[in-house]
């Protein structure tokens, strides 16, 4: 049967009042939040945890997916491609909606286009770890080995924010140790334990199991300061003038996601992080709570983008 054009009018006009309709029904289904990158690491603390208290406040359940692999992108794509309905988000970070785009010459999907920001959740700091066989205490004593000992010393990193830590200690430092890619960080950070390679800069909730299990010792922090979750690890900027370094974790919804679910979004997950036990299970004392949403979220990507694609030009990380 042909509608005439009265008919299509009629249903043009009903079409705001149906999305309405749905946005203020959802969810009426699981929701999925893809953790682009392995179990274990910090994104994938802050999903689990803040997962949790969503189930409770949404009354749906929220699926954890991991996706690791290239530097975030294959978890960062598998969102953008998703539908637009609220039922698909990611766990971004600096790495996938930030630096990605000046790390890489190609990308698998647009961090500016692709997305609609919907809260950032947490910001944190890298610590600075090395093999316990190194022998090397501190910042200082690290530059001193790596200065005395050219072409010995190599860098793990599975991520944009360790990578640029790496990079930008070499550039500030005035050594060169060598980048070593991974895709996942607790294989990388296994692999420094195990001594098959010497230095790496992971999220410091990571590392703090490894420091405090004596698998590999702490020397540093990527902060511009310490910081109170491990007053003890200096930060590297008080040897190497200038260091500073702050990744986030944040969720992000595919772009055209409806308005008013990206509302209901938010709104559930800043409900969720006024509750100190959530908090507590998404950072696990070990990072710090920063809630943003929406459009001053949406502002502060666009100010970190700028920042880290500076930060990569000066470290002289050409893209790949």
């Amino acid at each position: 049967m042909k509608l005439n054009r009265r008919t299509a009018l009629a249903g043009a006009a009903l079409l705001p009042f149906a999305r309405a309709a749905r946005a203020e029904d959802f969810p009426t289904k699981p929701i999925k939040i893809v953790v682009p990158f392995a179990a274990g690491s910090a994104t994938d603390l802050v999903a689990r945890g803040l997962g949790a208290k969503l189930q409770e406040i949404l009354k749906q359940p929220i699926v954890i997916e991991n996706k690791p692999g290239a530097s975030g992108q294959l978890g960062a794509s598998a969102v953008a491609t998703a539908p637009a309905d609220g039922y698909t988000l990611l766990m971004g970070t600096n790495t996938t909606n930030a630096a990605n785009g000046a790390l890489f010459k190609k990308l698998s999907y647009d961090p500016e286009k692709d997305f609609a920001p919907i809260a950032r959740c947490v910001t944190g700091v890298n610590a600075l770890v090395v093999n316990n066989d190194l022998p090397v205490k501190s910042v200082a004593e690290l530059i001193d080995y790596s200065k005395k000992n050219p072409g010995k010393l190599n860098y793990a990193e599975a991520s944009a924010s360790q990578r640029l830590s790496g990079e930008m200690f070499n550039s500030l430092a005035g050594v060169k140790m060598e980048r070593v890619p991974y895709k996942a960080s607790p294989q990388a950070l296994g692999d420094v334990a195990s001594g098959q390679v010497q230095v790496m800069f992971p999220d410091l909730p990571q590392a703090l199991t490894q420091i405090q299990a004596g698998r590999v010792r702490g020397i540093g922090v990527t902060g511009p300061q310490r910081t109170k979750v491990a007053p003890d690890l200096p930060a590297i900027a008080e040897t190497v003038k200038g260091y500073s370094l702050v990744f986030w974790l944040a969720v992000f919804a595919p772009a055209a996601t409806p308005r008013p679910i990206q509302q209901k979004l938010f709104d559930a997950i800043a409900e969720a992080m006024k509750d100190p036990a959530t908090v507590q299970a998404m950072t696990q004392g070990r990072m710090e709570a920063a809630v943003m949403g929406l459009d001053d979220f949406a502002a502060y990507v666009k100010s970190e983008t700028k920042w880290w694609t500076n930060a990569i030009k000066a470290a002289g990380i050409e893209p790949e």
